[in-house]
């Protein structure tokens, strides 16, 4: 009787958690927030009219269809 080896090794795997400076995650949660803050403008107040850039439409027309499916009034 012949004993066939098993294909699949069995290991065990062990999560290492992420160690960082209070300082780095400090810059990336500031990071995120600047842009997460820049997208809401873009896609939630920029109206064209009213935008940064003058009466540029050019934004307000890429992410229209955005607006309208996260609920933004634009019209």
């Amino acid at each position: 009787m012949s004993t066939i080896p098993n294909a699949a090794p069995t290991t065990r795997a062990s999560a290492t958690p992420i160690v960082t400076s209070e300082a780095r995650a400090f810059a990336w949660i500031f990071g995120a927030a600047i842009v997460a803050l820049a997208l809401y403008y873009f896609i939630g107040v920029d109206q064209g009219a009213f935008s940064v850039f003058g009466s540029d439409t050019h934004i307000h027309e890429f992410v229209h269809d955005s607006r309208h499916f996260l609920g933004f009034p634009c019209h």
